[in-house]
């Protein structure tokens, strides 16, 4: 399962994020899906399946996505909004550290996301929130730091 950051829209201290989800499954069937994560759960925009979903699985599949999309975006699954106000601003994810701490967990994300076969770079924006420039010049910090590898072998 993958999923990635496609919008966001903050408004009277609350946040409506919008995901692209895909699911690929062995033997080539594919789910891609637009799902909407607000205070209150998850609700799914777009659906495009191939080959189609079943009514049941059609069912169902906002609880398959929940907890990745939650993972995505810095929430517990199942953690939802009390009375609709905040105790302050809040973020979907903690602040991330700065300097050689935040270059070193930058390397870590990159690295862990290297093992699992997935894109390195979505996964230093999913772990920062920042766009894809921004994590790009995180991840060039990072090396320049030493904690990554060059990315070109001089000569």
């Amino acid at each position: 399962m993958s999923v990635w950051p496609a919008w966001e829209v903050r408004e009277d201290g609350g946040a409506t994020a919008w995901f692209h989800v895909r699911l690929a499954f062995a033997d080539g069937a594919r789910v891609d899906t637009l799902a909407v994560v607000t205070e209150n759960g998850v609700s799914l925009e777009d659906v495009r399946a191939q080959p189609a979903l079943s009514l049941d699985d059609l069912g169902v599949l906002a609880d398959w996505i929940e907890g990745p999309l939650f993972e995505a975006c810095g929430r517990e699954p199942g953690a939802e909004a009390t009375d609709g106000e905040a105790a302050g601003p809040r973020r979907a994810r903690p602040a991330w550290p700065r300097g050689i701490e935040g270059r070193w967990l930058i390397a870590q994300e990159y690295r862990a996301a290297q093992e699992d076969g997935v894109d390195p770079v979505l996964a230093v924006m999913c772990a920062t929130g920042h766009s894809r420039r921004k994590s790009l010049r995180l991840i060039s910090q990072a090396r320049d730091a030493g904690f990554l590898t060059p990315r070109h072998a001089r000569r």
